[in-house]
This record gives structure tokens, sequence and C-alpha cells, in this order.
């Protein structure tokens, strides 16, 4: 191989020594903190989640289950340690000021680049933290174990979809799963508004858009003013926790947009309540409307441990789509029937918990003991197990 010749540098008015230490601190690789090794642990472990709280070993969650790392427990000087340099200055006044902070956190573990959404706290007077990991890759429908259905929730031009379930519950890796169905399918503008990002998308056929609230944006509200001026055909708002929140994304559901977000309930007709509870009574009749005729489903999930080999939770799901029952139901404050409504919707693709927790041990997914110990109603789970299929009664 011959020898390639270097050419001479260009002139500069940049002193040698100073030219040097830029292209020092160019080539210089992201410093790894003292608390990487923790997370790398996370990682290597296939944990989801990594707590730090002092007086105990660090603690990984695998599977579902808390493990502590085989190791002394963290004193306060070494949380310190540990955590502050973590914190850019805007996210350490936050912490000072608020008690916590939620912020992502980027590591690297074999070449590969892993994202954590982090949660910084205070309890007690002392310093700690959880983190979640989050999927390099997303995965699809099928390999979610996710019902087919959700792909005609990505069909709509316009109006509201809502994931529900409690922390953990796997809404946002399902929502991201939707929105790159809908990248692979279609040419649209989908905008991200989160705090912080979780996925990161790689564009397919639409042109994505992610914005993370206190770096690329000041606020949400800020955030969801620009967003309409943005030419956005879809938009994710993450979690609905107030009032503004939610009246922004319906007025934007409104305005010809798919707006996507997430909300704390435990199942698909208490989320209509969730909802109502952000509000003033005097409010309720409208937000009633504004759902009735905006929403397209809500779909509220829980995640189980599998058994099947390779597969360590699944998702059991209840799907409510908004048909012209439900929404009549919603009109006339009938809500304590919806969950009759959802029962006898399956031929338009509606399912509870009960035919989802029989489904997946008709799949091999999960165990009859671990569907039996979170079924909403056993003795409908047994009776469907048996063949017995119990029809709701009339609800109009």
């Amino acid at each position: 191989m011959s020898a390639t010749k270097v050419r001479p540098a260009p002139t500069s008015n940049i002193p040698p020594s100073t030219s040097d230490e830029l292209a020092a601190s160019l080539l210089q690789v992201k410093r790894e903190l003292e608390v990487d090794k923790l997370f790398k642990a996370c990682v290597k472990l296939e944990g989801s989640d990594l707590h730090l709280k002092v007086g105990t070993a660090p603690i990984v969650r695998v599977k579902g289950d808390l493990k502590p790392l085989n190791r002394p427990p963290i004193d306060v000087e070494e949380m310190v340690r540990l955590l502050i340099p973590m914190l850019d200055d805007r996210n350490r006044r936050i912490f000072e000021e608020e008690g916590g902070a939620d912020f992502s956190y980027t590591i690297n573990v074999d070449g590969e680049n892993w994202r954590f959404r982090v949660n910084m706290l205070k309890q007690l007077g002392k310093p700690g933290l959880v983190a979640r990991r989050i999927n390099n890759f997303i995965p699809n429908f099928k390999g979610l174990f996710l019902p087919p259905i959700l792909e005609e929730l990505c069909k709509y031009d316009q109006g509201m979809v809502l994931l529900a379930g409690v922390t953990g519950s796997g809404k946002s890796t399902t929502i991201a799963s939707m929105l790159n169905w809908i990248n692979a399918e279609y040419s649209k503008h989908i905008l991200t508004l989160e705090d912080p990002i979780e996925f990161v998308y790689t564009e397919n056929k639409c042109l994505i858009n992610q914005r993370e609230v206190g770096t690329d944006v000041k606020n949400f509200e800020i955030a969801m003013k620009h967003a309409v001026r943005e030419d956005p055909d879809i938009i994710l708002v993450g979690e609905m926790r107030d009032q503004e929140t939610f009246m922004t994304a319906i007025h934007a559901a409104e305005t010809g947009h798919l707006v996507f977000g997430t909300i704390h309930a435990s199942t698909a007709p208490s989320t209509v309540g969730r909802i109502l509870d952000l509000f003033p009574e005097e409010m309720h009749n409208a937000i009633r409307n504004a759902m009735a005729f905006n929403m397209k489903g809500i779909v509220a999930q829980k995640l189980l441990p599998s058994i099947k080999q390779g597969v360590s939770r699944v998702p059991t799901c209840e799907i409510m789509l908004f048909t012209p029952i439900v929404r009549k139901l919603i009109l006339e404050s009938k809500d304590q029937k919806l969950s009759d409504a959802i029962r006898i919707g399956v031929q338009d693709g509606m399912q509870d918990f009960t035919m989802s927790l029989k489904q997946l041990i008709d799949d091999g997914l999960i165990d009859r003991p671990t569907a039996f110990e979170v079924a909403p109603n056993p003795d409908a789970l047994k009776m469907l197990l048996k063949g017995i299929n119990v029809s709701a009664p009339g609800i109009i």
C-alpha cells in the first residue's frame, strides 16, 4: 500500500497550542461517570429499571422483580458523588427548587448507546434515583403481542387516542409502536412533545420532529402553542396530567390532527372519570361532548410475566372504541354501562381484560394462576375458559 502524503495545514490565526487543544476536545469521548457502572449493570442484566436509594444496595427490576446488586449499600456521600455529576445547570436548579428532576440519560455499552428516562428525587432529605431503560428498537404490534385492532387506530386523520395504565405498564412502548407503524405506512409529519424524550425515531416515510420540554422548548404550554403552527399531521403530547394539557390536546384533535397521549387510569371506562376529575363539575358536560365527538379509542393495558421462552412480559389490553353506543353512554353520563358496551362490541374490535387474559392463556403467553391473580372478574374468566360466553344485558 502506498503511503498517503500529508498536506501541510493551511495557515491560521489560531496559535498552534490552542489549535491542538481544540482538536483534542473535538475527539474527546464523553467522559464516563462513576454512576455509569450501575447503568451498565442494569443493561447487562436486561433490567427494566434501576433504583438507587441511600441505605440500600442498588436495585434492578428484572422481569418485574426487584433484585439487589451484590455490593454494599450506598451511603449519602457516595449517592451525592454518583448523582450530582449527572445534572446540567438547568436540572440542578430544578432539583434544588422542586425536590426532583426528570431527564433522559445515555450510556454506551459495548459500542451500543442505551437511553434511560431518569427521575432524580429526594426522600427523607436524601437524594435518590429511579431510571427506566428504553429499548433501542421499537417492536411492532406482533413483537409486543398487541391486538391487531391497534392498527386501525393508527389510520384516522384526526381525533384522539389515549393509552391508559399505571406507571410501568408499557404505555410509551405501545404508542411508539403505533407511531412507527404510521412512519412505515404513510407520508405524514409526526411531532412529539415529550418530557423527556424516550424513543428516538428513525424516519421512514414520515417527517418526524421530536421536541423535549425544558431542552428544546421552555414548557409544554409553549410547545403546544408552537405545535399548531408547525404543520403536524400527528402529535404525541405525552401524559394528560392537568386541565391545560387535555384542553390543548383535544383542541388539536378538533382542528384536524391525530393526537396520541397517555393517562394514569386502570381501565378504559375509568379513564372517562379520570379525565372529568381534572375539571370542575360545571365543565363536565362540555368535556363529555369533547370526548364523545373527538376520542377514537382508549387502550388500557397492564404488563404480566410471560411463560413463553425468550419473552419476559406481555400486555393484557382492554380496548374501548368510540362507537355510536359508547358515545351515547358518555353523553348521557352512563359511564357504569361502558364495560357492558365493550363486552358486546367484540365485532367492532373491542375487548375487556377478561377476553384479553383468555387469549393470552390460549396463545401460551401466560399461565392460569397469573391470569386469575389479575382478572377483574375471576368467575367470568373461569366461564370463558370453559367456552361459556355470557353476553352483556341490553344497555340502551
